[in-house]
């Protein structure tokens, strides 16, 4: 009678566990799919996350400042916000560790945004302006 119960016991939890199995590979591969096709088109996209996972309309949002303009933030704002929300969060005056990184890592994600933004501006203006090497007439 014992092994009757524990052979019932042993089937129910495999059933259970591969049908657990099977969702979690379905939930995997439609996730990956949805990754794939989104990040295959539009290069914005797949670089949202650059930094820690965080979106600029995130890190924007954390810090209270408004998201850069074709590349332009005010970046005194940016940082003088960070520092007075990265000092009330210290951990030592009573706050949050968590909250303390994630205002670092959106601070990061807007100073990696303008950065990329001024060297594609940069990289534009020389294709602009063209190659002028040095020729030397004499050599």
């Amino acid at each position: 009678m014992a092994h009757r119960i524990i052979t019932q016991v042993v089937i129910t939890g495999a059933r259970v566990f591969s049908r657990a199995v099977g969702e979690a590979w379905k939930q995997a591969s439609a996730a990956q799919k949805y990754g794939s096709a989104h990040g295959k088109g539009n290069p914005i996209s797949a670089s949202n996350f650059k930094s820690s996972g965080l979106t600029l309309d995130e890190a924007c949002k954390i810090l209270n400042v408004k998201p850069p303009q074709g590349g332009k933030a005010n970046m005194e704002d940016v940082l003088g916000r960070f520092k007075r929300l990265f000092d009330v969060n210290d951990p030592n005056k009573g706050g949050s560790f968590y909250l303390q990184s994630k205002i670092l890592r959106a601070r990061e994600r807007i100073e990696m945004e303008v950065r990329e933004a001024t060297e594609a501006a940069e990289e534009a203006a020389e294709l602009k302006a063209g190659w002028n090497p040095k020729v030397y007439k004499g050599r």
